[in-house]
This record gives structure tokens, sequence and C-alpha cells, in this order.
């Protein structure tokens, strides 16, 4: 397995069942990982949140939270469920805010993993 994924497994991601929906293909997850660490719907989400706008927050959540489980990103995938689950019912919770930063702290820590792999 590459250092990358090596890293992502070591920190809690579930990369065993992701690769198969990758084709068992590390370069092809590799280039989907990369771009999932400059995902608009990052930023996006955090606007939405801002703007207490709770259904383009669950949009860009849901999507977050689908991007997440297809990469196998259980720590963000985590995090981003408890985002979402309360937004999938209309409701805003300024939890959401501490939760959002987090994610974006998280992501971060992701983006130079990615980036040291030549992202």
């Amino acid at each position: 397995m590459s250092a990358l994924l090596n890293e992502l497994a070591a920190w809690g991601c579930d990369i065993d069942s992701a690769l198969p929906r990758f084709s068992h293909k590390e370069d092809f997850y590799a280039r989907c990982f990369k771009r999932f660490v400059v995902e608009p719907a990052l930023d996006d989400l955090g606007q939405a949140l801002n703007n207490k706008d709770a259904d383009t927050a669950f949009h860009h959540a849901q999507t977050l939270k689908n991007l997440t489980a297809n990469l196998g990103l259980t720590p963000l995938y985590d995090i981003v469920v408890r985002i979402v689950d309360p937004l999938r019912l209309g409701k805003y919770d300024d939890h959401m805010q501490e939760d959002y930063r987090q994610l974006i702290r998280e992501v971060k820590r992701y983006k130079i993993l990615a980036d040291r792999d030549g992202a």
C-alpha cells in the first residue's frame, strides 16, 4: 500500500473498504483524495452555516458526507454526520459551528498529507 494510504489508515480511515470503490487502483484513489481536500463544498458549508441557511448547509454537508464515506475518511465522516443529521430535519444548531471548525482543522491536516504526497 502507498505511503499516503498507509498514513490515512493510521489516522483511522477505512482504506480497505474504500479501495474496492476505486477498482483497487491506489493512484485513482489518491487523485480523488487530493481533489477532496480542496472541495468547494467545504467552504460553501461554512458560509451556509454562518448565514444560518439550513437548506443550503444540508446540501453541502450531504455532499461532504457522501465524499468522506466513499473515500473511507471515517474521522471526517463522523464529524460531518454531526452536522448533516440535524440539518436533515431543517434544524440549525450553534454546535454545528464548532463541529465545522473541527472539520476544517482536520481537513487541513489531510491537505498537508495530500501536498506532501505531491498533490
